[in-house]
């Protein structure tokens, strides 16, 4: 059996619930771009809202992560990956969620206690040492020497300066063939992190003070991936099970082993298998220069540049046949990648079409700038790649053939600045986290709601929310719409939710099926991601969604509704922006 299903098999026994995976594209989380960790779809809930499945709950999510996607290529990192997660809404708390654990991993996994070694807070002068996680690991068998006590950075879990926070657990593997040493060194790179149980029992305030939470939750995660590789006994994950077939036919494709050039296979695996995902996501993303879209079309176009130095046939159907292996590893547990085949392999199909045109100019302009130079600078070659995507080797073998030379270290230079840049910027874009609910937050959420149900009297009822991305400051709203909205259309929308506003209507909710809500026109997003039993929002007789929330609880909290810029997202996609003043 699949690790997947005996996790979910485990935890269900265990009288939790599962819950489906939530879509990459997170609903009204404006901290990320995509779900960066199980938890993030659960956020209203660790917060207080009732989750209508119950307090215990059990799913895998899809997850990216960008922060490191100069790292792919190592034997470890991938930009797509699945976390197990399970969850306690105030059921459960220390005792039973490391219990739940340690039987998993050595009844059902058999993994040897005798490899396995944990953390736990140390405490500090405010929050004491958690001594009671101590203390179970010790009656399940974890001796005192495997047991390390580390401070804030390394087992303290906190939504962001105020909120949530509390003390957590980690659990390691010794993943080495040498003999597991007596005394756990967390610092030594053999021992492995497999599982993490955060505790959210404390509340921290703007002046620093800490106080207990009514309700303690538990949040836990565990990397599919990096599991499947523990249990397989391999030290490079693409050699597991999850990447053998697909790192075989990109072999098979390009005509060289994986020992000949294992980096840029590394690259191809998981720079398709992550686009696969994205494309298939019902917030119907396509490649473009702007946020998810972005990333997109930087992964298709990474992905050609190593397929390019494997001496792949570009122009033949090579991302096809990869991207097909993947849809059928994965579609028994994710069905949108086969619902959204064409789709997907369209998608990557036109982007290398574009992309190839882009290399054409980039060719030109080699020219245009080798007609010119001597040799080639750190400045133009870092100016190839970025702008025409021209690997440094690409410039290197066309500058060779003029007998130029290039600065390759003046080109490293203007690419580490680059990084620099982008993990600066990823560590706000991609933080995630319980921050973004303040109360400008859920004002502009119930606000959606409104512009919902305004786009839809306005422009039809076939119009849909197709995605949103919110802020202390502004709305910014998805739309399917075939044309721009004229200045008649915008004054509608914005009279229509004013109107709304001033009438004071009361924001309601009812717990129901999903069944029912559908029946009842209940608007939905992504009606797969919720659980059979949902919750659904009243605004008067003007909206009904199903959604997660929060909400305020009247309308007349809301202000004054402003639309600042409609443009297009996409094709057949257009975008509001907006305010409250």
């Amino acid at each position: 059996m699949n690790i997947k299903d005996l996790y979910i098999d485990f935890f269900i026994k265990k009288g939790h619930k599962q819950i489906p995976s939530a879509p990459l594209v997170p609903e009204n989380d404006p901290s990320v771009l995509f779900n960066t960790a199980g938890m993030q779809p659960l956020i209203p809930y660790l917060m207080g809202e009732i989750h209508p499945s119950g307090d215990r709950l059990c799913d895998y999510q899809k997850c990216i992560r960008l922060t490191d996607l100069e790292e792919i290529g190592d034997t470890t990192h991938h930009t797509f990956f699945e976390m197990l997660g399970n969850w306690s809404l105030g059921s459960y708390f220390k005792k039973e969620s490391i219990q739940y654990s340690f039987e998993f991993l050595t009844s059902v996994l058999n993994i040897p206690v005798k490899r396995l070694a944990v953390t736990v807070f140390k405490g500090n002068d405010t929050i004491p040492m958690d001594e009671e996680s101590a203390s179970v690991w010790s009656l399940l068998g974890i001796p005192k020497e495997r047991i390390a006590y580390l401070g804030m950075e390394h087992n303290f879990w906190k939504a962001g300066e105020t909120g949530p926070c509390g003390s957590d657990t980690e659990i390691f593997y010794w993943r080495s063939d040498e003999p597991v040493p007596t005394v756990f060194d967390p610092e030594d790179d053999r021992w492995v992190e497999i599982w993490n149980n955060v505790f959210m029992e404390y509340d921290r305030k703007s002046d620093g003070s800490i106080s207990f939470l009514p309700k303690k939750n538990v949040d836990t995660g565990m990397g599919y991936e990096r599991i499947v590789s523990v249990l397989e006994g391999v030290n490079d994950n693409y050699k597991s099970s999850l990447w053998k077939d697909i790192i075989n036919l990109i072999e098979e494709i390009a005509n060289i082993t994986y020992q000949e050039n294992e980096i840029s296979m590394r690259i191809i695996a998981d720079h398709i298998r992550t686009a696969v995902f994205i494309a298939s996501d019902p917030a119907g993303i396509v490649p473009s220069n702007t946020d998810q879209g972005y990333i997109l079309r930087r992964l298709i176009r990474r992905a050609i540049r190593h397929a390019k130095k494997l001496n792949i046939e570009i122009e033949s159907n090579w991302e096809e046949k990869i991207a097909s292996k993947i849809i059928s590893k994965y579609e028994n547990y994710y069905p949108e990648l086969n619902e959204k085949k064409e789709i997907v392999l369209n998608i990557l199909k036109e982007e290398k079409k574009k992309f190839n045109r882009t290399l054409e100019k980039g060719l030109k302009e080699f020219e245009k700038m080798a007609s010119k130079k001597n040799d080639i600078d750190g400045y133009t070659a870092f100016h190839l790649y970025d702008t025409y995507g021209f690997p440094i080797e690409l410039t290197q073998e066309l500058a060779k053939e003029r007998n130029m030379k290039v600065d390759e270290k003046g080109f490293q230079e203007k690419m580490k600045e680059h990084q620099e840049k982008s993990r600066t910027a990823a560590a706000g874009k991609f933080k995630g986290g319980l921050a973004g609910n303040g109360e400008m937050e859920i004002k502009y959420h119930t606000t959606t709601h409104l512009l919902n149900a305004a786009l839809k009297a306005v422009l039809g009822q076939d119009t849909h929310q197709r995605g949103s991305n919110i802020t202390a400051e502004r709305i910014r709203f998805d739309f399917n719409c075939d044309h721009k909205l004229t200045e008649e259309e915008k004054e509608k929308i914005e009279s229509l939710v004013n109107s709304w506003i001033q009438e004071g209507l009361d924001v309601t909710k009812e717990e129901m099926t999903k069944q029912k809500a559908l029946e009842i026109g209940a608007e939905a997003m992504f009606i797969e991601k919720y659980p059979d039993l949902v919750n659904v929002y009243f605004i008067g007789n003007v909206s009904k969604e199903i959604c997660g929330g929060p909400h305020v609880k009247n309308t007349n909290e809301l202000g004054k509704f402003k639309i600042k810029k409609e443009e297009a997202s996409s094709a057949g996609i257009r975008r509001i922006k907006a305010v409250l003043e």
